[in-house]
């Protein structure tokens, strides 16, 4: 391969191209499912497909083949064919689904409106991850470009990724005779510890979550009146949140929500903290003198990709503030986010969860937890002499550093569900969420020099893919 020729082919691509086409995915509030119901009846989903399918089908990639396949009661997927060798079979993966909009996005940002400062480019959704079929396409293109053969490729872009991806099984049923078995698996919806070098992701935590709405009153009452006999509904919601979380460290006490750490991830931790260093936690956007739970890097690396944390992502029952007045709330409604190591059974930890949060309810209180989202984690197989090979040359040559190996603290509910379906099949994992890009949060962004460059090697690699090449 002439990495310079891939190089001019992918930047120009991104620049006259890929960047215009995803300021305008930008604007569009396609947003996941479970944050819009009605989905359907807003057709923004429906426009992304139609400009992605437009835009994919104007490339110059010999026998590109195309379907927007779409099954009762669920969301579209965009399902495309190249053929290649037919000996290997490589399965790429993305989504075009959205994040909601988060509020905090600072002066002149807006979550539907593109903006580019420098190398970013602002807005939700292009970094997680609707870059993704972009990327796929222009790296088979540049080595099209080149004359230089690659394997049959099959190209997944779902669109229910931010909702637990709970559409995709059926897709994967349903297409199995047409995907085949693939050697290897690429998925571009990960992150990067920087922006110097390949990071490839070689976990994924898991992920279970739900309700727990504790209820004491029939309605709200004066808190002069009630303030003392009437228990606070708050109150006992920390109490039962203390029997998986210790207040003061933020540790999980469930025995059965931890796993063993594998010596090799440990080691991969290490190197990985080593490579990244106080920018582990340094970028996060502190408050005045706040801190980090630990300042151990690798130990930090750790807590976030192989044990279990709780967050409280959302809240019902809760006015605000400026409009609360002196009430005895009859509920409180919180939404739990319980992140899982990556070997954890999502289900059974979900199920555990509940059994825990709706024992022996203090003081009477009704008190419920509905699960509403389980996906188990994925451990990546060892990776194979070629492969390590591959992202190594490919790393050094469009990044200049060495490709580093991490394990990441978000979910891929599709990287699991693979794992098992095709146990002997190889993995990339990787993406362009690096510091501050902010995925799910406010001023969320593209790092574009990092897509291109990732474009690039992820060229190298189906190359290399071929058993000529290995």
């Amino acid at each position: 391969m002439n990495e310079k020729a891939i190089t001019d082919y992918v930047n120009r691509l991104w620049d006259e191209s890929i960047v215009p086409e995803l300021k305008e995915y930008i604007r569009i509030p396609n947003k996941s499912v479970a944050f819009d119901p009605e989905w359907a009846a807003h057709g923004e989903m429906d426009r992304v497909v139609a400009r992605f399918e437009k835009w994919a089908r104007s490339q110059p990639i010999k026998g590109l083949a195309l379907e927007v396949v779409r099954l009762p009661q669920r969301t579209p997927l965009i399902f495309i064919e190249i053929p290649g060798d037919a000996r290997e079979t490589i399965l790429l993966y993305g989504h075009l689904d959205k994040q909601p909009e988060m509020a905090g996005w600072r002066a002149g940002l807006d979550p539907w409106k593109p903006i580019v400062e420098g190398d970013r480019l602002y807005g939700r959704g292009a970094a997680d991850d609707g870059y993704a079929m972009f990327a796929c396409l222009a790296a088979i293109g540049a080595l099209q470009a080149q004359g230089v053969a690659h394997a049959r490729c099959v190209i997944v872009i779902e669109a229910c990724e931010e909702s637990g991806s709970f559409d995709l099984p059926h897709y994967i049923e349903h297409l199995a005779p047409r995907i085949g078995t693939p050697g290897l698996v690429i998925a571009l919806d990960s992150g990067c510890a920087n922006y110097d070098q390949l990071w490839c992701t070689t976990s994924l935590r898991g992920l279970a979550g739900g309700t727990l709405k504790v209820e004491i009153l029939g309605e709200g009452v004066h808190s002069g009146d009630a303030g003392g006999i009437v228990p606070s509904t708050f109150r006992i919601a920390r109490q039962l949140l203390s029997r998986i979380e210790e207040e003061d460290s933020g540790r999980i006490t469930t025995l059965d929500f931890y796993s063993h750490i594998p010596d090799p991830r440990r080691r991969q931790a290490e190197a990985a903290a080593a490579a990244i260093g106080d920018v582990m936690y340094k970028r996060f956007p502190w408050v005045g003198p706040a801190a980090p739970l630990d300042t151990d890097l690798t130990e930090l690396v750790l807590n976030r990709t192989w044990r279990p944390a709780l967050e409280i992502v959302g809240a019902d029952g809760l006015p605000a503030a400026g409009n609360a007045g002196n009430v005895l709330r009859p509920f409180t409604a919180l939404k739990l986010s319980l992140r899982l190591p990556p070997d954890c059974d999502a289900k059974e930890a979900s199920a555990k969860l509940k059994a825990i949060l709706e024992a022996d309810p203090p003081h009477g209180a009704h008190v419920t937890f509905e699960p509403n989202w389980a996906a188990s984690g994925w451990d990546a197989p060892e990776i194979a002499p070629w492969l390590e090979q591959s992202l190594e040359a490919a790393s050094r040559g469009y990044f200049g550093k060495p490709a580093a190996y991490m394990g990441e603290g978000g979910t891929i509910p599709f990287m699991g569900m693979l794992g098992e379906r095709f146990p002997d099949a190889q993995f990339l994992i990787t993406g362009v969420l690096g510091p501050q890009s902010n995925a799910h949060g406010p001023n969320e962004f593209l790092h574009i020099p990092t897509a291109k460059r990732l474009t690039a090697c992820v060229a190298r690699v189906i190359a290399d893919q071929l058993p000529t090449a290995k």
